[in-house]
């Protein structure tokens, strides 16, 4: 759809959906209910605590738990009561895992319901917020969680199509049945949808949408995954657990283990812990250009959010899936230095503005200036946002090169070094750089001159040697110089992230008994320390050639590789460093079940000596413009 067409069907939609700017005429406004709308956003006239409460069971087009029976999928709203035939309201829409365990949000909410199974507190501030603005709020059991039938497939085509088939009901292509097995029509919304979400959630809305259904006109994925390869391998190297795939089906799903055993062994199977590599299944669960969703079938705008220091969600699955966007989809993201992160808790007054404004032009057809503002904003430091038109920002590559005497510069290079593969964590080999450590090599430019911006995905080639057939790769860029940075490390019930919780609560949106809309309330956690790793690179030497096979190298037989780096937007500060440290198995991306480093599910390393030749051994930096490395 090209921007002119796009701009036409809103227009239309808005004329439609009957919105009263302030200051206009209103004369039917006795007769007729209507949306306000005033300073470029809608207002809340509507009634939070006497808004329709309801809920229906939408059939499927799978059947997970193989029962012969298409999956129901359950489906909760809440809609202002003046909706209906005098007033069709646009939808935005959570279909979540997490409403058993392990809850949804940082405050970890769950539903509760009334004696007529209908709910009476919705987690999070979508309906507190935005119901009483105009919007119906749909929340979706995925399948086979919660009170939807079936069976998780951890990203699977179900998980996806299970949303689709809501978006599908509630503009008129699918059938829905309430308690009593009648049908129901959704003929209170326009059709309409925007879907929301972090992490998982996020990624069904990325997975949905990439079906490209029809009356999904926006998503809103903070740090949710576009390939479910990359949340368990990166490069070939295992980040998660052995098994992790039916555990994580299992951790969502509170119904009886036996019921969805077929399933489990299914995913365990499907899922290649022998090899690790790239296949049909984890083809079906890559929504950039998988079976069942593709970004270039994207036809909703896309307001998407990517944590440059998350371990959980890594930052290509983001920059990989913007890449194969169709140019005529409209984005607004923002490039945060935090963790696994929702931006409800760090920035919230902005992100509630931002989102209000965004879901009220993607959905009202409000003329607000969402779309002249700029498009990205990015998170360089604690307390320090730039705004772009793009991200990365326009630049140039600079190509550095490991020197014998332990420097980095562009010069040509000779000489050579070795270091041992087994887990280490990036603290310990970022460390003391001058000082001899059997497990990596480290190199450093001199003081910066000036400051140094490298935004984009980085890539480095490594000319090596080993001594068995198999070695896992690790490279870090990291930043030497004491400075005061946003602490993603630091862990507890108060601190993670990036954030640290603080007095008070923020009240949003209207409340009521059962749902009072307040939230804790959060900062930047912030520490001092004298460097800080900005990115990594991670590949199984197995995999150099490819990933859905792997090829054992020849020990003593010289190899070229080059693979990508994560990308990262970072600003080095004048006298700082830029240090390139090379290694093998990243500690700190090979977590057990509990989510830390070590165990006896993780990747152990494998011993391996790994012989660096410096001569063609090269990382190549997207610097923004006017940037240069002396």
């Amino acid at each position: 759809m090209s921007s002119m067409q796009r701009r036409g069907l809103l227009a239309a939609v808005s004329v439609a959906t009957t919105l009263v700017v302030a200051g206009s005429p209103a004369a039917s406004a006795a007769d007729k209910p209507e949306i306000k709308v005033s300073g470029g956003v809608t207002q809340p006239v509507f009634s939070y605590k006497d808004a329709i409460r309801e809920h229906v069971r939408v059939q499927s087009t799978v059947d997970t738990d193989g029962d012969g029976k298409k999956d129901l999928i359950r489906v909760d709203i809440v809609r202002p009561k003046e909706s209906g035939a005098g007033l069709k309201v646009p939808v935005i829409m959570q279909e979540s895992p997490y409403y058993d365990d392990p809850g949804v949000g940082y405050e970890l909410e769950k539903k509760t319901y009334d004696a007529d199974g209908n709910v009476t507190k919705f987690p999070m501030y979508y309906d507190n917020y935005f119901v009483p603005r105009g919007y119906a709020f749909v929340s979706v059991d995925m399948v086979g969680t919660r009170l939807s039938e079936g069976c998780p497939t951890a990203y699977g085509a179900p998980d996806v199509l299970g949303g689709k088939a809501v978006i599908d009901w509630l503009n008129g292509r699918a059938s829905a049945i309430d308690d009593k097995g009648e049908p129901v029509k959704a003929d209170w919304t326009t059709g309409r949808t925007g879907m929301i979400g972090h992490s998982y959630e996020g990624a069904l809305a990325a997975g949905v949408a990439g079906t490209g259904v029809r009356g999904l006109e926006t998503i809103v994925n903070t740090v949710g995954y576009t390939s479910g390869y990359e949340s368990q391998r990166l490069g070939g190297t295992r980040i998660w657990f052995k098994e992790s795939a039916p555990w994580l089906a299992k951790h969502v799903d509170a119904d009886p283990p036996e019921k969805c055993a077929a399933m489990h062994k299914k995913l365990l199977e499907g899922s290649d812990e022998a090899t690790g590599n790239y296949n049909a299944y984890w083809h079906e669960r890559n929504y950039r250009n998988g079976t069942v969703s593709q970004a270039r079938n994207v036809r909703a705008s896309v307001f998407s959010v990517m944590g440059m220091q998350d371990r959980n969600t890594v930052g290509s699955q983001f920059s990989e899936w913007w890449a194969a966007l169709p140019r005529t989809v409209q984005q607004k993201k923002w490039v945060t230095q935090y963790g696994h992160l929702d931006p409800f808790w760090a920035r919230r007054e902005v992100w509630l503005n931002t989102l209000h404004k965004w879901f009220d032009h993607e959905l009202m057809g409000v003329k607000n200036d969402i779309m002249r503002q700029p498009r990205v904003d990015v998170q360089l430091g604690p307390d320090r946002w730039v705004t772009q038109s793009e991200w990365p920002a326009p630049g140039r590559t600079a190509t550095l090169r490991p020197q014998a005497d332990g420097t980095l510069a562009s010069r040509p290079s000779k000489g050579g070094g070795s270091y041992t593969d087994l887990p280490q964590t990036e603290i310990a080999v970022a460390d003391s750089p001058a000082a001899a450590n059997p497990h990596r090599l480290a190199y450093l430019t001199p003081p910066l001159k000036k400051p140094v911006r490298v935004a984009g995905t980085a890539s480095v080639s490594l000319k090596l040697k080993l001594d068995k057939p198999a070695a896992n790769l690790g490279v870090l860029l990291v930043d030497y110089g004491d400075d005061t940075r946003i602490n993603t490390r630091e862990t507890s019930r108060t601190v993670s992230q990036g954030l640290k919780l603080v007095p008070g609560e923020d009240c949003v949106g209207e409340s009521t008994a059962a749902d009072d809309g307040c939230y804790l309330k959060a900062a930047d956690n912030t520490a001092n320390s004298a460097f800080h790793v900005v990115t990594r690179g991670i590949l199984d030497a197995q995999n150099h050639k490819s990933l859905s096979r792997s090829t054992p190298l020849t020990p003593g037989k010289p190899y070229q590789i080059t693979w990508k780096m994560l990308p990262q937007d970072y600003e080095f500060k004048a006298g700082h460093r830029l240090g390139l440290i090379l290694t093998g198995t990243n500690d700190d991306f090979n977590l057990d079940v509990t989510g830390n480093p070590g165990g006896e599910d993780v990747e152990p390393g494998t011993g391996a000596r790994v012989t660096v030749d410096l001569a063609g051994t090269s990382i190549s930096l997207p610097l923004v413009n006017g940037g240069s490395i002396k």
